[in-house]
């Protein structure tokens, strides 16, 4: 049986309901939190391409959002050796405060996803997603 479609699309707005205050109190966009978190939470993944390309955020929102954070001092951007064109994106020291604060609402947003479930059955769901996972890279790796 395949996963409800609804599933993804409910998450996806409980997450934003659970960051909506924060968005506010900031006046930020929805859009602009999701970067600065995209950002520290997958170091690796540091070019406004890899925004666009794992978080699916539309290029044009990317682009305006990480001008309005740089422009903020939010986030700095920093060449690339040898591409000219592409730019890695750091956060700043100013923006800390904000990815702690975000981080603990994502925290706060996990725990409630799982409330009532005992950490056997977390164990259990963590270990069944890491399967898939390694399926899709499979999947993924033969095209």
């Amino acid at each position: 049986m395949l996963m409800n479609i609804l599933f993804s699309y409910k998450m996806l707005r409980a997450y934003t309901a659970c960051c909506r205050s924060f968005c506010q109190e900031l006046k930020l966009p929805q859009t602009a939190l999701d970067i600065l978190l995209f950002l520290a939470n997958n170091p690796s993944l540091n070019t406004a391409r890899d925004i666009v390309e794992v978080r699916k955020i539309k290029a044009n929102l990317v682009s305006v959002n990480v001008d309005r954070l740089a422009q903020e001092g939010y986030l700095e951007r920093r060449s690339v050796p040898g591409d000219r064109r592409k730019a890695y994106l750091v956060c700043t020291e100013k923006a800390q405060p904000i990815i702690r604060r975000g981080q603990e609402i994502q925290a706060e947003f996990q725990e409630q996803l799982f409330a009532g479930v005992d950490a056997e059955l977390r164990e259990k769901f963590h270990r069944v997603i890491a399967s898939v996972e390694d399926n899709l890279d499979a999947m993924l790796r033969e095209g």
